[in-house]
This record gives structure tokens, sequence and C-alpha cells, in this order.
């Protein structure tokens, strides 16, 4: 039997990420006050926000880090409403 990976990032794609964080944040603007990085403030586009946080670490890292604190969010908002 297989083992499913535990970690909700497995298996995710950046670009799947980055969309469900510009649709919860609804806009880039909103996206841009949680991370403050250029390609998320300046002209933004999925593309363009792509090209760069496949390039730059640390960004990637803060993108992938709000998105485990969104699934928290929506988890905890899931729980609240089934009470």
């Amino acid at each position: 039997m297989e083992q499913q990976s535990k970690d909700p990032l497995h298996g995710k794609r950046l670009d799947a990420i980055l969309e469900e964080l510009v649709e919860y944040y609804q806009g880039f603007g909103e996206l841009g006050k949680q991370i403050n990085i250029k390609c998320f403030t300046d002209n933004p586009s999925i593309n363009s926000s792509l090209k760069f946080l496949r390039k730059t670490d640390w960004a990637r890292a803060k993108v992938e880090s709000l998105y485990l604190y969104v699934l928290r969010q929506k988890k905890k908002a899931e729980a609240k409403n089934k009470n």
C-alpha cells in the first residue's frame, strides 16, 4: 500500500498555489500587502510572478508559507461553519 504524503505542498504546482492565493486575496493588490515583493505590487501577472518565484528561493518560500497559512484559515472557517 502506498503512503500518502502529509505535506500539503506535495504534488501542488507553484502556478496552482499562486492562482489560489490571488483568488483568496481577491487580486494582486491584497496579496502584495501580505508579501511585499515587486512581482506582486508592480504591474503583476501570474506569468511574471511565476518567472520570479521559480528562480528566487526566498520569495517562493514566503509564498509557500502564506499558502500553508491560508489552508489553515480555510480549515478553521470550515470547522466553524459545521458547528
